[in-house]
C-alpha cells in the first residue's frame, strides 16, 4: 500500500511541503478581514499555506493517510474540526495518494444545539457527510454529580460511537481536529493530575486494534487556526456541556500556557518539539531504560591516556 510521501520517486520535504502548500482553496467564501487584513491579501494566502504545509508534514511524518483510505473526519462544529475538513479536502486534490473524506456529526441533544447548520454547510460544501443522533446528553446529565467535570464520560460515550459509525461505514482512519496546543495542555494535564509523562499522539491505534485514530492539525498553533476560521467564516457551534464548566482544568493549564508564551513567546512550540525528543536514559522510568544494568566500562580510557597503536 502507497503511503502518503510516495507515487512513483518518494519527494523530497522541500517538495512535498511546497506540493502540499500551493493546493487550491476548496470554497469561495464571503470576503471577511482577518485581524485587520483582508481574506484576498497576501497575509491570508500565507496563514492558509503555513496551515496547509503543517498539517500535509504531518500526515507525512507520522504516516496518518494511505492509498485508499476511507478517512472519517469528526466535525463537532467548533473551529478545529471545520478547519480540518477545510485543509484536508483542499490538500485531497495535491496528495500524493488517493483518499476519501466522510465528515462525520454526532448529534448529542445538547440544549439548544442548531441542528440545521451542518447539514447545510456541508450540502453546499458538497463533501460526503452523515448526522448521527444520540442522545449522550440525558446520559451524562444523570450520571455525573452537578458541579463535577463531564468530559471524561461524555468522552467516552462519544469516541464509543463513532468509533461504531466508522467501522459501519468501512473508514479506515478517523481524523479529530486536536492542534499542536491541545497536546501540550495534555502534556501537563497528565504530568499535574496523573503522574504520567504522557501527552496526545498525532496516531493512536484504538485498544481493540480495530481502529486508528489520526490527528493531522498536531503540528498547527490554536491562534493560526482561531484566525483561520474566523477569515473563512465558518458557522462555529458553542459547546455548551462542556465548553461552559468554568472548572474544568484543561483551562487552567491553557492560561498558563498562555501566559508563559506572553513572557517568553515560542515556548510552546519547544514544548511541542521536546515531546519529539525523548531521551529515555535521563528520565526515571526502569521500563524504558536499565539504570540497574548500567556499570562502569573498565576497558574507557582514562583521562589523558594516549592509544598505542
Amino acid at each position: 500500500m502507497r503511503c502518503w510521501q510516495a507515487r512513483s520517486r518518494r519527494p523530497t520535504r522541500s517538495e512535498y511541503t511546497l506540493r502540499m502548500s500551493d493546493a487550491s482553496p476548496i470554497t469561495e467564501q464571503p470576503l471577511r478581514r482577518i485581524d485587520g487584513v483582508a481574506r484576498s491579501s497576501n497575509t491570508f494566502r500565507k496563514l492558509q499555506a503555513h496551515l496547509r504545509g503543517l498539517t500535509g508534514k504531518a500526515i507525512a511524518d507520522f504516516g496518518m493517510i494511505e492509498e485508499g483510505d476511507r478517512v472519517m473526519v469528526c466535525l463537532s462544529g467548533g473551529k478545529d474540526s471545520y478547519t480540518l475538513l477545510d485543509v484536508l479536502m483542499s490538500l485531497q486534490r495535491a496528495a500524493p495518494v488517493r483518499f476519501e473524506l466522510l465528515a462525520v456529526n454526532l448529534d448529542q441533544k445538547q440544549p439548544d444545539f442548531p441542528k440545521h447548520v451542518l447539514p447545510e454547510y456541508l450540502s453546499a460544501l458538497g463533501v460526503a457527510f452523515r448526522i448521527v443522533e444520540r442522545d449522550t446528553y440525558s446520559v451524562v446529565q444523570r450520571v455525573i454529580p452537578e458541579g463535577r467535570t463531564m468530559c471524561s464520560l461524555c468522552s467516552r460515550l462519544r469516541r464509543g460511537i463513532l468509533y461504531g459509525i466508522a467501522e459501519e461505514e468501512g473508514c479506515s482512519k478517523i481524523a479529530l481536529g486536536h492542534h499542536r496546543d491541545d497536546i501540550v495542555e495534555t502534556l501537563f494535564l497528565n504530568m499535574f493530575h496523573g503522574s504520567q509523562l504522557k501527552a496526545m499522539p498525532p496516531k493512536l491505534r484504538s485498544d481493540d486494534g480495530r481502529h486508528i485514530v489520526i490527528r493531522p492539525l498536531a503540528y498547527c498553533g490554536e491562534r493560526d487556526i482561531a484566525r483561520y476560521a474566523r477569515a473563512r467564516a465558518f458557522p462555529i457551534i458553542p459547546c455548551n456541556l462542556c465548553g461552559s464548566q468554568e472548572n474544568l482544568q484543561r483551562k487552567h493549564i491553557k492560561r498558563m500556557l498562555a501566559e508563559w508564551e506572553r513572557d517568553d513567546p515560542g515556548r510552546t512550540e519547544r514544548l511541542f518539539r521536546s515531546l519529539q525528543n525523548v531521551v529515555p536514559s535521563h528520565l526515571a522510568d526502569t521500563r524504558l531504560f536499565d539504570f540497574a544494568g548500567l556499570a562502569r566500562d573498565e576497558a574507557a580510557p582514562t583521562p589523558g591516556q594516549v592509544n598505542s597503536r
